[in-house]
């Protein structure tokens, strides 16, 4: 599955981040700018391990990551001011 991400290890990080997921618990990830953040809700979203919500002031970059989230196949929706009352919906699942 990583290789579907472009990437053949994780980082420490990542790995302790998606081994308490594996075990059930919620995740907080705060690391810095190329981390490797978005691999932390990516992965068991794309797994269907559960569903990701990330929470970001940055309204281009949300919309960078759901591009790349769907041209991988895996479903996902961006929630902003930025998107139609109708895109709102369907993301809701309405």
């Amino acid at each position: 599955m990583l290789r579907r991400f472009g990437i053949a290890n994780l980082r420490p990080a990542q790995q302790a981040a998606l081994a308490a997921l594996a075990a059930a618990r919620d995740v907080l990830v705060i690391l810095p700018t190329g981390g490797g953040k978005s691999l932390c809700y990516q992965l068991p979203a794309a797994c269907g391990l559960s569903p990701a919500i990330v929470v970001s002031p940055l309204v281009a970059l949300m919309k960078d990551q759901v591009d790349a989230l769907r041209r991988r196949g895996v479903a996902a929706a961006q929630l902003s001011g930025a998107v139609s009352s109708a895109e709102r919906d369907r993301a809701w699942g309405s």
